[in-house]
């Protein structure tokens, strides 16, 4: 990770922005102040004051406006500005840029931060997060930066980040906390309270205390209210509640976050495969899941990769421009059957003008079953037991929905072209590309997840492919097969 000269200021008409800042209070002092709109976001004019402060190099003003603000804010202050001048400001505003700033940016701005910082800059960062942060911001760097800053940090740090990173990728183990309280269940609230009194570690944070067997499995749970009102002689194996939700080590982050909302978890133990408490999940961590993996679905349901403003535009590109060459292939069939009836759109032209309407009505009603569908299987609302009511339920509601456009469409269409005929053709081809839409929208996405693929990357190729095809073969066949036109 080397440093970039490029962006440092020129020293011989500005002060170093990296000299250490020193305030008179040890933390900021966060507030609700007139630099934030209704919705909390940072006004535009405040993020153009704050750069045009730094343009003019004086750094301790800048310092003295974002000092009061919360860490998520300055970091949407960092990721407000253009991407060339964001280094600057991170280096401006030097102290103020704690571990938790960088632990609420944008995974890609942080990247780039991250390759301005020597290994052991980034290993102290690091070491003031909680463990399933410092993941986090370890996990990206290449895989030579990984080992030189965990060389640079301090034994205990090292083996819980090296230990969670053996864990795949967004499951529960990368995810969790390494930092929790247990006790065993023999121990009485009075020695529980008089322990955690002593702890020096003030940065844990927890909602309850797990019990654990001599081997360290969990055995109960018992929330700090429950303590609180709980004489001092009392053992903690009276107070526990034996029930409890376990998070195997290896569950994907997707479903962990499904079992705190199916359960309304605030906390959860994670255990390895022989059982043994090795950390915690709290509600969180499971709240960025949540939204995360929601508009990750939504992204890749219209090919758009991560969708995010500040990756790269080469990785944007690479992730976006191959569903558009797989869609140009899909479109590719449904201009070859537009094709094998040339000869009638020659002869009847309102045929052209109607072959759009079709299609669209289709793809809008595939879609809107797909979306639902897709969510549907990633909140487990779909399974097994219920696949074959779900599908009967879209069929019907594709019927209705089919008939009802294709009254208004068909009428408009007799009208248009004075011809009855004409308008009965669009009218049937509107409701069976409809009906064929509402089975694609629900069908290819069941199908993808019976094959264990991701519904939410193809399902939109195969789905527009399906009812572009349809409808075109729909309205074009029934205008042969009626006579108001031919093959040619």
């Amino acid at each position: 990770m080397d440093s970039r000269e490029s962006i440092s200021p020129e020293p011989e008409r500005k002060p170093d922005p990296l000299d250490e800042h020193q305030r008179d209070d040890a933390e900021p002092r966060w507030s609700q102040t007139n630099e934030l709109d209704e919705d909390d976001r940072l006004k535009p004019e405040f993020v153009r004051d704050v750069m045009q402060l730094v343009d003019a190099g004086d750094y301790e003003a800048v310092r003295a406006r974002v000092a009061h603000l919360h860490p998520a804010d300055m970091a949407d202050l960092i990721e407000l500005v253009a991407d060339d001048e964001q280094p600057l400001l991170a280096r401006v505003m030097g102290e103020l840029l704690t571990a938790d700033v960088i632990a609420e940016l944008n995974d890609h701005v942080r990247e780039r931060l991250m390759d301005l910082l020597d290994p052991s800059q980034v290993a102290e960062i690091a070491s003031e997060l909680d463990t399933d942060d410092a993941v986090a911001l370890i996990e990206d760097l290449e895989i030579a930066d990984q080992q030189a800053v965990l060389r640079a940090m301090e034994p205990r740090d090292r083996a819980a980040i090296e230990d969670a990173l053996s864990y795949p990728e967004k499951t529960a183990g990368r995810l969790m906390q390494r930092e929790y309280v247990a006790v065993p269940e023999h121990v009485t609230v009075g020695d529980v309270i008089d322990r955690l009194r002593e702890d020096d570690d003030a940065s844990l944070d927890f909602w309850e205390i797990f019990v654990v067997d001599p081997l360290h499995h969990p055995i109960g749970t018992c929330q700090l209210s429950w303590i609180l009102r709980t004489q001092r002689h009392v053992t903690m194996g009276e107070v526990m509640k034996r029930e409890q939700t376990l998070i195997p080590v290896d569950m994907d982050q997707e479903e962990v976050a499904l079992r705190f909302q199916k359960y309304a978890l605030i906390s959860a133990a994670v255990v390895d495969q022989a059982g043994r408490l090795v950390g915690m999940i709290t509600v969180d961590d499971v709240v960025h899941i949540i939204q995360e993996e929601a508009g990750e679905d939504i992204l890749r349901l219209s090919g758009a990769g991560d969708g995010d403003i500040n990756e790269p535009l080469r990785e944007t590109y690479r992730s976006r421009v191959r569903w558009l060459i797989a869609n140009l292939g899909t479109a590719l069939v449904a201009s070859s059957i537009v094709a094998l009836f040339e000869g009638a759109i020659e002869q009847m032209v309102a045929l052209a003008v109607l072959m759009p309407i079709v299609a669209t009505i289709g793809g809008n009603a595939a879609m809107q079953t797909l979306a639902v569908t897709v969510r549907a299987l990633a909140m487990n609302q779909l399974t097994d037991s219920n696949n074959w009511r779900a599908i009967a339920r879209e069929m019907r509601l594709a019927l209705m929905n089919g008939t009802t456009v294709a009254i208004i469409s068909g009428t408009i269409a007799a009208l248009w072209f004075h011809d009855p005929m004409l308008g009965a053709v669009i009218g049937v081809a509107m409701v069976t590309n409809v009906f064929i839409a509402g089975l694609a929208g629900v069908g290819v996405p069941l199908l993808l997840d019976r094959l264990d693929q991701d519904p939410a990357v193809a399902s939109s190729i195969f789905v527009t492919m399906i009812t572009d095809s349809m409808g075109f073969f729909a309205l074009l066949g029934l205008a042969v097969a009626s006579g108001i036109t031919t093959m040619g």
